[in-house]
């Protein structure tokens, strides 16, 4: 399994990776609500490109972090997500309600 990770890699954007499953979810909950707090960005943007697989525990993490930045005032926007994360979505109804960028 690679190591999962989430990082801003310039103000507003971060970068999510590797592996989203119940061992990697917890931390970056954590490390992604902290980012987003921190950011001086109004408005950020989730790159997802470098996800390799997820499970539910991904949709759920998208999920909580947009919480998180609507807690801190700001807007968060999910940029090249996964196929596998959008047939989740997908089938859990939640394609509609994400807010992505084609």
């Amino acid at each position: 399994m690679s190591r999962a990770s989430i990082v801003e890699q310039a103000p507003g954007e971060l970068q999510l990776s590797g592996v989203l499953d119940f061992r990697s979810g917890p931390a970056l909950r954590a490390q992604g609500g902290r980012l987003i707090g921190a950011s001086r960005a109004e408005a950020c943007v989730l790159d997802c490109s470098a996800v390799e697989k997820s499970s539910s525990v991904g949709l759920a993490l998208l999920l909580a972090l947009l919480r998180d930045a609507q807690a801190a005032g700001k807007s968060l926007s999910l940029r090249s997500l996964p196929q596998d994360m959008r047939e989740i979505a997908k089938v859990s109804g939640l394609l509609e309600i994400l807010p992505l960028q084609e």
